[in-house]
Protein backbone atom coordinates (compact mmCIF):
# COMPACT_ATOMS: atom_id res chain seq x y z
CA UNK A 1 0.00 0.00 0.00
CA UNK A 2 1.05 3.84 -0.96
CA UNK A 3 0.04 5.92 2.04
CA UNK A 4 1.04 8.92 0.49
CA UNK A 5 -1.82 8.01 -2.29
CA UNK A 6 -4.62 7.75 0.42
CA UNK A 7 -3.87 10.79 2.61
CA UNK A 8 -6.70 13.66 2.20
CA UNK A 9 -5.16 16.97 1.71
CA UNK A 10 -8.20 18.35 2.66
CA UNK A 11 -7.76 17.30 6.47
CA UNK A 12 -4.28 17.28 6.99
CA UNK A 13 -3.18 17.96 10.38
CA UNK A 14 -1.39 21.87 10.44
CA UNK A 15 1.17 20.85 12.92
CA UNK A 16 3.31 17.17 13.62
CA UNK A 17 5.19 16.46 16.25
CA UNK A 18 7.38 13.74 17.08
CA UNK A 19 9.98 11.90 19.23
CA UNK A 20 12.18 10.44 17.40
CA UNK A 21 13.42 7.34 19.70
CA UNK A 22 15.66 4.37 18.88
CA UNK A 23 18.15 5.42 17.30
CA UNK A 24 20.78 3.59 19.89
CA UNK A 25 19.06 0.52 19.52
CA UNK A 26 18.84 0.53 16.07
CA UNK A 27 22.68 0.66 15.75
CA UNK A 28 23.05 -2.08 19.09
CA UNK A 29 21.13 -4.50 16.43
CA UNK A 30 23.49 -4.11 14.19
CA UNK A 31 26.76 -4.30 15.79
CA UNK A 32 27.42 -0.46 15.30
CA UNK A 33 28.69 2.13 17.67
CA UNK A 34 25.17 4.22 19.16
CA UNK A 35 26.94 7.52 17.40
CA UNK A 36 25.92 5.52 13.69
CA UNK A 37 22.53 5.13 14.96
CA UNK A 38 22.28 9.27 15.32
CA UNK A 39 23.95 9.80 12.23
CA UNK A 40 21.38 7.48 10.63
CA UNK A 41 18.85 9.26 12.44
CA UNK A 42 19.73 12.51 11.21
CA UNK A 43 19.67 11.32 7.82
CA UNK A 44 15.55 10.47 8.77
CA UNK A 45 14.98 14.30 9.85
CA UNK A 46 15.38 15.27 6.37
CA UNK A 47 13.63 12.65 4.67
CA UNK A 48 10.65 13.29 6.86
CA UNK A 49 10.91 16.97 6.83
CA UNK A 50 10.64 17.14 2.94
CA UNK A 51 8.15 14.29 3.02
CA UNK A 52 6.02 16.99 5.42
CA UNK A 53 6.47 19.96 3.41
CA UNK A 54 5.73 18.26 0.24
CA UNK A 55 2.42 17.41 1.09
CA UNK A 56 1.42 20.48 3.00
CA UNK A 57 2.15 20.27 6.68
CA UNK A 58 2.74 23.64 8.34
CA UNK A 59 4.54 23.02 11.41
CA UNK A 60 6.46 19.57 11.99
CA UNK A 61 8.37 19.89 15.11
CA UNK A 62 11.22 17.39 16.42
CA UNK A 63 12.72 16.20 19.87
CA UNK A 64 16.12 16.50 19.01
CA UNK A 65 17.91 16.44 22.75
CA UNK A 66 16.16 16.67 25.47
CA UNK A 67 17.61 18.52 28.86
CA UNK A 68 17.94 15.18 30.94
CA UNK A 69 19.95 13.74 27.66
CA UNK A 70 22.72 16.26 29.12
CA UNK A 71 23.49 13.47 31.97
CA UNK A 72 24.29 10.83 28.60
CA UNK A 73 28.17 9.92 28.50
CA UNK A 74 30.73 12.74 27.76
CA UNK A 75 31.28 10.90 24.25
CA UNK A 76 27.80 10.25 23.36
CA UNK A 77 26.64 14.13 24.11
CA UNK A 78 29.85 15.71 22.10
CA UNK A 79 29.16 13.39 19.43
CA UNK A 80 25.28 14.39 19.39
CA UNK A 81 26.64 18.30 19.26
CA UNK A 82 28.97 17.77 16.50
CA UNK A 83 26.42 15.80 14.44
CA UNK A 84 23.70 18.63 15.22
CA UNK A 85 25.76 21.27 14.07
CA UNK A 86 27.41 19.35 10.79
CA UNK A 87 23.58 17.72 9.68
CA UNK A 88 22.06 21.31 9.51
CA UNK A 89 21.37 21.75 5.65
CA UNK A 90 20.56 25.55 4.69
CA UNK A 91 20.17 24.29 1.12
CA UNK A 92 17.63 22.48 1.63
CA UNK A 93 15.56 24.10 3.58
CA UNK A 94 15.76 26.78 1.03
CA UNK A 95 14.76 24.96 -1.73
CA UNK A 96 11.91 23.42 -0.12
CA UNK A 97 10.85 26.81 1.73
CA UNK A 98 11.10 25.87 4.91
CA UNK A 99 11.58 28.23 8.04
CA UNK A 100 14.25 26.57 10.26
CA UNK A 101 13.77 27.64 14.43
CA UNK A 102 15.25 26.08 17.91
CA UNK A 103 13.61 25.81 21.09
CA UNK A 104 15.44 25.13 24.06
CA UNK A 105 17.45 26.56 26.79
CA UNK A 106 20.05 27.71 24.24
CA UNK A 107 22.80 29.20 26.83
CA UNK A 108 23.20 25.14 27.58
CA UNK A 109 24.44 24.23 24.28
CA UNK A 110 28.50 25.09 22.93
CA UNK A 111 28.96 28.17 21.39
CA UNK A 112 29.80 26.73 17.94
CA UNK A 113 27.02 24.90 17.92
CA UNK A 114 24.40 27.52 19.12
CA UNK A 115 25.71 30.00 16.89
CA UNK A 116 25.92 27.80 13.86
CA UNK A 117 22.16 26.78 14.46
CA UNK A 118 20.93 30.72 15.35
CA UNK A 119 22.32 30.98 11.91
CA UNK A 120 20.26 28.59 10.01
CA UNK A 121 17.49 30.18 11.50
CA UNK A 122 18.28 33.78 10.65
CA UNK A 123 19.07 33.06 6.94
CA UNK A 124 15.56 31.14 6.62
CA UNK A 125 13.90 33.17 8.74
CA UNK A 126 12.77 34.95 4.89
CA UNK A 127 10.87 31.17 4.17
CA UNK A 128 6.97 31.31 4.23
CA UNK A 129 6.35 27.42 3.68
CA UNK A 130 6.66 24.75 6.59
CA UNK A 131 8.38 25.62 9.87
CA UNK A 132 10.91 23.10 10.99
CA UNK A 133 11.53 23.36 14.80
CA UNK A 134 14.07 21.52 16.59
CA UNK A 135 13.54 21.14 20.29
CA UNK A 136 17.01 21.08 21.53
CA UNK A 137 18.15 21.46 25.53
CA UNK A 138 14.90 21.27 26.35
CA UNK A 139 11.83 19.75 28.33
CA UNK A 140 8.19 20.75 28.92
CA UNK A 141 9.20 21.46 32.36
CA UNK A 142 12.00 23.80 31.96
CA UNK A 143 9.71 25.59 29.24
CA UNK A 144 6.42 25.85 31.70
CA UNK A 145 9.10 26.89 34.61
CA UNK A 146 10.45 29.93 32.45
CA UNK A 147 6.62 30.69 31.33
CA UNK A 148 5.34 31.04 34.94
CA UNK A 149 8.87 33.21 35.75
CA UNK A 150 7.78 36.06 32.46
CA UNK A 151 4.48 35.91 33.80
CA UNK A 152 5.51 36.86 37.76
CA UNK A 153 8.02 39.17 36.51
CA UNK A 154 4.92 41.34 34.69
CA UNK A 155 2.96 40.57 37.55
CA UNK A 156 5.90 42.43 39.71
CA UNK A 157 5.73 44.98 37.20
CA UNK A 158 2.73 45.88 37.20
CA UNK A 159 2.10 45.15 33.73
CA UNK A 160 -0.30 42.10 34.70
CA UNK A 161 -2.99 40.85 37.32
CA UNK A 162 -2.72 37.68 38.83
CA UNK A 163 -6.67 37.36 37.71
CA UNK A 164 -6.07 37.95 34.24
CA UNK A 165 -4.10 34.93 33.62
CA UNK A 166 -5.82 32.40 31.17
CA UNK A 167 -4.41 29.73 29.06
CA UNK A 168 -3.83 32.00 26.28
CA UNK A 169 -1.15 33.51 28.74
CA UNK A 170 0.55 30.71 29.14
CA UNK A 171 0.83 29.67 25.85
CA UNK A 172 1.80 32.63 24.95
CA UNK A 173 4.53 32.54 27.27
CA UNK A 174 5.70 29.38 26.27
CA UNK A 175 9.07 28.86 23.51
CA UNK A 176 6.03 27.28 20.81
CA UNK A 177 3.79 30.66 20.88
CA UNK A 178 4.25 31.31 17.13
CA UNK A 179 2.88 27.96 16.22
CA UNK A 180 -0.45 26.13 16.88
CA UNK A 181 -1.03 23.10 19.10
CA UNK A 182 0.19 19.79 17.76
CA UNK A 183 -2.74 17.89 16.01
CA UNK A 184 -0.69 14.65 15.75
CA UNK A 185 2.25 13.90 18.29
CA UNK A 186 4.49 10.38 16.97
CA UNK A 187 6.58 8.57 19.14
CA UNK A 188 8.98 5.96 17.06
CA UNK A 189 10.91 3.16 19.10
CA UNK A 190 8.41 1.18 20.67
CA UNK A 191 8.21 3.39 24.01
CA UNK A 192 4.77 4.72 25.26
CA UNK A 193 5.48 7.67 26.93
CA UNK A 194 5.49 11.60 26.18
CA UNK A 195 8.94 12.26 28.14
CA UNK A 196 8.27 15.71 29.01
CA UNK A 197 7.79 17.17 25.59
CA UNK A 198 5.24 19.47 24.91
CA UNK A 199 3.21 18.27 27.74
CA UNK A 200 1.16 21.43 27.91
CA UNK A 201 0.59 21.54 24.01
CA UNK A 202 -0.31 18.25 23.51
CA UNK A 203 -3.10 17.98 25.34
CA UNK A 204 -5.55 17.45 23.25
CA UNK A 205 -3.11 16.11 20.39
CA UNK A 206 -3.58 12.62 18.73
CA UNK A 207 -1.03 10.44 20.02
CA UNK A 208 0.78 7.42 17.29
CA UNK A 209 3.24 5.23 18.80
CA UNK A 210 4.88 2.82 16.64
CA UNK A 211 7.82 0.13 16.58
CA UNK A 212 9.69 1.63 14.03
CA UNK A 213 12.83 2.91 15.36
CA UNK A 214 13.70 6.40 14.25
CA UNK A 215 16.55 5.64 11.45
CA UNK A 216 13.84 3.85 9.95
CA UNK A 217 10.80 5.63 10.04
CA UNK A 218 11.16 6.74 6.30
CA UNK A 219 8.36 8.70 3.85
CA UNK A 220 6.03 5.56 3.55
CA UNK A 221 5.95 5.60 7.62
CA UNK A 222 5.18 9.39 8.25
CA UNK A 223 2.93 9.67 5.60
CA UNK A 224 1.09 5.93 7.61
CA UNK A 225 0.99 7.95 10.71
CA UNK A 226 -0.94 10.76 8.84
CA UNK A 227 -3.57 8.23 7.44
CA UNK A 228 -4.14 6.86 10.77
CA UNK A 229 -4.49 10.55 12.48
CA UNK A 230 -7.09 10.88 9.36
CA UNK A 231 -9.30 7.76 10.35
CA UNK A 232 -9.54 9.59 14.27
CA UNK A 233 -12.57 11.65 14.97
CA UNK A 234 -10.81 14.74 17.53
CA UNK A 235 -14.01 15.45 20.00
CA UNK A 236 -12.13 17.38 22.25
CA UNK A 237 -14.39 17.10 25.30
CA UNK A 238 -17.67 16.98 23.45
CA UNK A 239 -19.74 13.71 21.54
CA UNK A 240 -19.83 12.97 17.91
CA UNK A 241 -23.67 14.13 17.74
CA UNK A 242 -22.18 17.55 18.76
CA UNK A 243 -19.28 18.21 15.70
Amino acid sequence: MHYKEQIDINRLPKHVAIIMDGNGRWAKQRGMERSMGHQAGAETVHIVAEAASLIGIKYLTLYTFSTENWNRPTDEVTALMSLLMDSIEEQTFMKNDICFKIIGEREKLPVEVRERLERCEYNTSINKGMYLTLAVSYSSRWEMTEAVRQIGEKIKQGEMLPEEITDETISQHLATSYMSDPDLLIRTGGEFRLSNYLLWQSAYSELYFCNTYWPDFKEEEFYKAICDYQQRERRYGKTSEQL
